[in-house]
Parts: C-alpha cells; sequence; structure tokens
C-alpha cells in the first residue's frame, strides 16, 4: 500500500479522496491554485503545494507543476479524482514514466475509450450492442448521407474527441443534415483540436443509463449496477438515482455480464463507467468514462463500497478480493448536485457563502468543500455540493431528499436548491416518467 498520495483536483472531489486516504492511514498532498489557497481540501491534507496562479492551464493542468510536487513531497501515486486530468492519457503516461503511480485505468485504455469511434468499435468487437449508425470516421458529406439514409432520420452528428454535448448536432431531415455537419466538425475543431466526426440514429425517447465497473490488474472485472443519469440539461447532469427506475434486475444482470466480459477480454483495470441509450428494452452503448464519476456516491450508497478506497487498492496492485455473486444491492439512491447557478438562468453566482449549514439526518449524505465565510472562485465549474440519500425505497428516497433539500442553507449566493425541489415535487419524476429531454421541457415550463 501507499505512504503519501498526492490528490491532483480540488473541491469537494479532492477532499472526497482525502478521506479515503485518511482512513486507509496513508499521507496527503494537496496541490491547488492561488484562487484556492483557503480551500478545505488544502487545510486538511498533510502537505500542500501551490501549482500556479487561478486559471486551470496554469494550474490545475499544469503537469510540470503537479510532477514536481510529487517529486518535492516524496509522494507515491497521483490520484486524479475528475475533470482535469483524470482522462488525459498523455499525464497518465508521464506519471508512470516518472516512476510514480497512476490510480486509474492504463493510458492505453483511457487513449482507446478517449477517442469516441474507437472505442465504439472496441465494444463492437467485444459484443456490446451500439447506437445504429456510421461504423467509424466520416469523411466527407456523402458519406454522412449515406448514414442517414441507411439508418433513417433524425440522426445526430457527434465529435469524436467529444464531450461535454460539444460538436453535437441534430439533422432531422436530409434538408438539415449540410448545416449540422458544418456546425459539428467547426464546433469539434474549435474545443478539441479535432474535426473527426461519426453518426448515430437519433433515439427520441431514450434513458442515459450508466454502468460501473472495477477491474484489476489479473483480469477480474465486476460491476455494481446501473445509474440513472437522464436527468440533463444541455448534456450536464443534474440529478442521479441508483438504480434506474426504468431497469429490472434481470435486465441490469444481463448488460452486466455483458459489459464485465468485454472489459475482462480488454485487461481493464481500476474504475470506470460504461454509458448507454437505453430505450423500448435495448441497451446502446455510447461511450466509457476511464474514471471516477461525479455521481459514484449514490452506487456507493446501494452498494456500501467505498469507491475510492477500491481505486487505491487496485492501483497498488491488490486482486478484487470479491465476486460478482458478493455484490449486493440494498435500497434506492438520489443525488442532486448543488450548483453555484441561478436556479431560472443557470447565470453562474460564485461570491462569498454567508452561512452554510448542510442536512443530516439517517441516510443523509452531503460531499462538500463548502464552509460558512469561503468564497466560491469564478474560474472553475460551478458545482459546490452534491446532496446523497438513501432509502429503502425509492419512494422513501425522494421524501427522504425533500426534506434535505428544505435543510439545506446556503447564503450569500444563489444556488440550483429550488430548482431540485420543484423537479421532486413533479408527478412525472414521482413516477420514474422521463427521458433525456425530460429537463429541458421541464426547465421551460413557467413555473
Amino acid at each position: 500500500m501507499f505512504s503519501k498520495i498526492l490528490i491532483a483536483n480540488r473541491g469537494e472531489i479532492a477532499l472526497r479522496v482525502l478521506r479515503a486516504c485518511r482512513e486507509l492511514g496513508i499521507k496527503t498532498v494537496a496541490v491547488h491554485s492561488t484562487a484556492d489557497a483557503d480551500a478545505m481540501h488544502v487545510r486538511l491534507a498533510d502537505e500542500a503545494v501551490c501549482i500556479g496562479p487561478p486559471a486551470s492551464r496554469d494550474s490545475y493542468l499544469n503537469v510540470a507543476a503537479i510532477l514536481s510536487a510529487a517529486t518535492i513531497t516524496g509522494a507515491e501515486a497521483i490520484h486524479p479524482g475528475y475533470g482535469f486530468l483524470s482522462e488525459n492519457a498523455d499525464f497518465a503516461e508521464t506519471v508512470e514514466a516518472h516512476g510514480l503511480v497512476f490510480i486509474g485505468p492504463t493510458a492505453q485504455h483511457i487513449r482507446m475509450m478517449g477517442d469516441k469511434i474507437t472505442a465504439k468499435t472496441t465494444m463492437l468487437a467485444l459484443g456490446v450492442p451500439l447506437v445504429p449508425g456510421s461504423d467509424g470516421e466520416l469523411h466527407n458529406l456523402d458519406e454522412a448521407r449515406e448514414v442517414a439514409e441507411r439508418v433513417g432520420y433524425p440522426v445526430l452528428i457527434k465529435a469524436a474527441a467529444g464531450g461535454g454535448g460539444r460538436g453535437m448536432k441534430v439533422a432531422h431531415s436530409a434538408d438539415e443534415l449540410a448545416e449540422a455537419w458544418d456546425m459539428a466538425r467547426t464546433e469539434a475543431r474549435a474545443a478539441f483540436g479535432n474535426d473527426a466526426v461519426y453518426m448515430e440514429k437519433y433515439m427520441d425517447r431514450p434513458r442515459h443509463i450508466e454502468l460501473q465497473v472495477l477491474g484489476d490488474n489479473y483480469g477480474n472485472v465486476v460491476h455494481f449496477g446501473e445509474r440513472d443519469c437522464s436527468l440533463q440539461r444541455r448534456h450536464q447532469k443534474l440529478l442521479e438515482e441508483a438504480g434506474s427506475p426504468a431497469i429490472d434486475p434481470e435486465q441490469r444482470d444481463t448488460i452486466g455480464r455483458t459489459a464485465t466480459e468485454a472489459l475482462s477480454r480488454m485487461g481493464y483495470r481500476n474504475a470506470g463507467t460504461l454509458e448507454f441509450l437505453y430505450q423500448d428494452g435495448q441497451f446502446c452503448f455510447i461511450e466509457m468514462n476511464t474514471r471516477l464519476q461525479v455521481e459514484h456516491p449514490v452506487t456507493e450508497m446501494v452498494c456500501d463500497v467505498d469507491l475510492v478506497r477500491e481505486q487505491i487498492r487496485l492501483a497498488a496492485g491488490e486482486k478484487l478480493g470479491y465476486t460478482q455473486e458478493d455484490v449486493t444491492f440494498s435500497g434506492h439512491a438520489i443525488e442532486c448536485r448543488i450548483n453555484a447557478e441561478d436556479p431560472a438562468t443557470f447565470a453562474p453566482c460564485p461570491g462569498t457563502v454567508a452561512v452554510y449549514h448542510p442536512p443530516g439526518g439517517l441516510g443523509v449524505r452531503v460531499d462538500s468543500a463548502l464552509y460558512t465565510g469561503y468564497r466560491v472562485p469564478p474560474f472553475y465549474d460551478s458545482m459546490i455540493a452534491k446532496l446523497i440519500v438513501h432509502a429503502p425505497t425509492r419512494e422513501q428516497a425522494i421524501a427522504r431528499m425533500q426534506r434535505a433539500l428544505d435543510e439545506f442553507v446556503v447564503e450569500g449566493i444563489k444556488t440550483v436548491i429550488p430548482l431540485h425541489r420543484d423537479i421532486l415535487e413533479d408527478p412525472g419524476f414521482q413516477k420514474g416518467d422521463y427521458t433525456i429531454h425530460w429537463l429541458e421541457q421541464f426547465t421551460a415550463r413557467p413555473r
């Protein structure tokens, strides 16, 4: 086991990793920008190193500074959290080249799954079902027209190196295809420096279902069930559930077995999440995230597993130590992402937290690095907390979340807490009757 780990991230995820390290008896090194000098993970870590000014490119994306911090503090491994460098294959390779351990998958698998086209062709070869579409990159508009005619409109043109909804355009008819083609490639080139695109059939009412997996260095892979992440705005998740109200245990077992067998054949190690569109009883693979997910706590709650602890164990070379039959599922969990945003306009609202009082009680968890007097900086993602609840049934989890949201006090800045209250009161949500388009439609309604 490691004696010291550097945490190459900030905010609640840095604090989450720090807690897992503390429970394992591992010393921690926090890195931070000048804007985060007073951050909670900096205060609680055993050591802290400033790695640059506020801009991410000069601090949390500064590979040389992070590696220097690891070297001077004697860290043996680096945990990247999520975002920033967590899915950067070059960073993972550089960490390993410097004699350190990257707590995550291999650079090979990060690179393979980071390219959406390669990911799809790899999964197809391993027997994982895909959304109908092109076999790979589309090289010109004529190819795009041929594929669109074969799979039928509407179609979705997607950036091969994409993420977060960038480089994605829908064409509802042949008349719209040329414009969607040009816009997707232009946006992809601007966002990722890569204008390669491919095409998928546009599914009109799918759910976004993802499967949490862990693998060790010895070919053992298990899954920890599904999360329903369909409640999204502009492809950004806002609320997640485990398990999905649309999936039954038999369906979970079927897709879980398919996925774990595929990843075992790949030799995949550490944490990962396979993402699917689910409609009419069919799972269609869309991408794989080779890192810890923001919404991992709902899985932890229903499976009673510390996924960060498992990441660290596996990176240290330990075996999983259990089989799929040992993984059990209990109750229902819901996570609400609390963003420092105006709940009506979604405009970011950084500023000083005048009063902070998180909710508590049975089955309530808050992952946050906030405290009274903390100044939320304007330089980073607007998520400031995650509120997670667990209860024996979905109905009880909804009631518990409603109670917890009513208790949650964040004053001095605007947050999306009022929006979450509205969502949980909606009859459609309470029935579990929603798709990836539901939240966009919900927020467009007058309230």
